[in-house]
């Protein structure tokens, strides 16, 4: 159960102290619990259900980021880079039905996040992008627009965050993008007059010949968004602003939306009940309609035996999980007519309890959640499910996701263990048991009492009935990570910056 306005909470605070202080007559006592029954519904108690695929119109969106060394000046506070990753926040949060690819190019373009309406995702690939890593330091808008045509995405609104460069290919590039069929908006940042560029050391950036390095914004782009159609804008006041005005740009396309299949979230909606409270106590106090609140009744009843008789499964389903009959587990998860987000993830861990991986993972990969922790233990669980059947190529990837989302002491540990593993090899893992979804009410109790202890019921042979864990235990040491806690987080591989990176020479001018 949950509350999608929970703010409507406020209101009862002074309900309940003039209900709490002073002496009412009956009547007004009721009429002040009927105004709280009011203010529950209107905070619109739900029970969450599993997402489902609905065709949506939404537009599709491509932001391209320059990461290059210009992107540093600072006539932009703090920088230029910042003022566009956050520019882009606030685009996010302004346009949260789009499907939006985001792309970060230097010399080089590389894909942060593929098209996708799950606007968390976007944001975690954003903020964990490090510019310090990047090797290359000019800019190509060439590339860019290269790596556009090439993956035939149809005809998309690209947003350009740049400050040009040094690139001066205008007939080139208009015809790069009238290959790509895209609708270019550009959001040119920076200043004419142009910035310096403070270096990590803190001195400031000079070219071979001695002298200051002024970075301004080119005057191609300007001519550029003229000759293609597009849109020409600078930076506002404040990121918000300047997302606004490109949200209003994109709101003045003539492009029509397009209807692109998005995992929506399902409620059932819970509100009736504290409105028949009150509306049963109003009625109390004034009629005698006892005909009418039969009636309320029984139409009350029918919306709600579906869920209670759900809850009533799932209950069942979780009591036969703790004490590992998880072929009752099963049995009583199918008889839920609406399954939630809770049956399904119990329903894949009874599933890999009880070695059926296969079947796990094809359960898992179809649950969609928007919270990031359920999405780590997600990727965590579907991890270890690749692992048990021996396909370490995709267990690494989702160990490495699941890192990308937090720190997870279990999936370091596993992922360090299968990191030089190929998918022919055969050895037995210290792989956990799938996390539930609040980490532990799909443990048996046994686990809850070994947390402390070394990974006796986390070995294969726990979730799985696999052997050789006794003499895998004595052979191999739980080396320590090296991971330093206090360390700024990291959550791309090098892989990704080993693409952007991609045929790296040292450029006659980094910036």
């Amino acid at each position: 159960m949950t509350l999608l306005y929970p703010s409507f909470l406020w209101l009862l605070i002074p309900l309940a102290i003039l209900l709490w202080k002073g002496s009412h007559k009956i009547v007004t006592t009721v009429h002040i619990i009927v105004l709280m029954l009011l203010v529950l519904s209107l905070a619109r108690p739900v029970e969450e259900q599993v997402l489902q695929e609905a065709s949506i119109k939404a537009k599709d969106i491509v932001i391209a980021l320059d990461v290059s060394y210009s992107m540093k000046a600072q006539d932009l506070s703090p920088t230029r880079y910042d003022f566009a990753k956050e520019t882009i926040s606030a685009l996010l949060k302004q346009n949260s039905s789009s499907n939006i690819m985001l792309i970060a190019f230097t010399t080089n373009p590389l894909l942060l996040s593929p098209p996708t309406t799950d606007h968390t995702l976007i944001n975690v690939a954003l903020q964990s992008l490090n510019p310090e890593f990047i090797l290359t330091k000019g800019t190509s808008l060439e590339k860019l627009f290269k790596k556009l045509a090439s993956m035939h995405l149809g005809h998309k609104n690209l947003i350009l965050m740049t400050d040009g460069g040094e690139e001066e290919k205008l007939i080139e590039l208009s015809t790069l993008v009238n290959e790509a069929d895209i609708s270019l908006h550009i959001l040119a940042l920076g200043t004419t007059q142009g910035s310096t560029i403070q270096q990590s050391n803190g001195s400031l950036l000079k070219d071979k010949n001695g002298d200051l390095v002024i970075s301004r914004i080119n005057p191609l782009l300007q001519t550029l968004a003229s000759s293609t159609g597009g849109t020409y804008l600078t930076a506002s006041s404040s990121p918000k602003s300047t997302a606004k005005a490109l949200s209003t740009v994109l709101e003045n396309q003539e492009s029509k939306e397009q209807l692109i299949q998005k995992m929506q979230r399902h409620y059932l909606e819970r509100y009736q009940l504290p409105l028949f409270l009150a509306l049963l106590l109003f009625i109390m106090v004034h009629t005698r309609a006892i005909k009418v609140l039969i009636i309320l009744s029984a139409f009350l009843g029918v919306q709600s035996q579906a869920s209670i008789s759900d809850n009533y499964h799932l209950n069942l389903a979780y009591n036969s999980y703790k004490t590992e009959d998880f072929n009752t587990t099963v049995i009583e998860l199918k008889k839920i007519k609406t399954p939630s987000l809770q049956s399904q993830i119990t329903l894949a861990n009874t599933y890999y309890r009880q070695g059926n991986f296969k079947r796990a993972i094809k359960i898992y990969t179809s649950i969609r959640s928007n919270s990031v922790n359920i999405k780590q233990q997600l990727y965590y669980n579907i991890a270890n499910a690749y692992a048990m059947l021996g396909t370490y190529s995709k267990a690494k990837i989702y160990y490495t996701k699941t890192l990308q989302l937090g720190e997870d002491k279990d999936a370091a540990y596993n992922l360090q263990h299968i990191a030089l593993l190929s998918d022919k090899d055969a050895a037995s893992l210290g792989i956990a048991h799938p996390k539930s979804q609040d980490g532990s009410s799909s443990k048996s109790e046994s686990d809850k009492g070994e947390k402390e202890k070394t990974r006796d019921e986390d070995a294969p042979s726990s979730g799985s009935g696999g052997g050789g864990e006794s003499s895998t235990k004595k052979n191999q040491k739980k080396d320590k990570l090296l991971y330093d806690k206090s360390a700024e987080q990291q959550p791309l591989g090098s892989k990704v910056y080993e693409l952007i990176n991609k045929g790296y020479i040292r450029e006659s001018q980094p910036w």
